[in-house]
């Protein structure tokens, strides 16, 4: 019956848009955080196996996490985390990387990047090096309370 209520509405949300002269609204972010989730890099894959249902050190992790005009490809809010998988493409791209960077840090989150060909063939080493992270912040969460 759900399936059944939610195709009516999809239905009915693209025939209202195809009947209006309005043009058409951006789409939100959480539509656009699904599809890059659908639509995940075998790295990404591989590391939100590892990093899912809180199975590293507890801490609990978001895919594709909208932070100010960026999605997070991974977040960690409780240990205010970023980690950004890089493919081929931001070889050429390093300025948009850079300005997100600053963006996230200037916010107070740790950013953590990693090549997709390290996740794939070195997942124990990326995955030693987030957990080594995490621990940090909550050593530091620690001190402050």
């Amino acid at each position: 019956m759900r399936d059944l209520i939610c195709g009516a509405i999809a239905w009915r949300a693209v025939n209202l848009q195809a009947n209006t002269a309005m043009t058409p609204k951006p789409a939100l972010a959480r539509d656009a955080a699904r599809k890059l989730r659908r639509d995940q890099t075998e790295a990404e894959q591989k590391l939100w196996a590892r990093l899912r249902g809180s199975q590293l050190n507890g801490f609990k992790f978001r895919r594709q996490h909208p932070l100010g005009p960026f999605f997070a490809d991974f977040f960690c809010l409780e240990a205010r985390l970023v980690i950004e998988l890089d493919g081929s493409q931001h070889a050429d791209d390093s300025d948009r990387d850079e300005r997100r960077t600053e963006f996230l840090l200037g916010k107070g989150y740790t950013v953590l990047r990693f090549w997709n060909h390290q996740v794939i063939s070195e997942i124990e080493e990326v995955v030693q090096r987030i957990a080594a992270v995490l621990e940090v912040s909550r050593q530091t969460r620690k001190r402050r309370m």
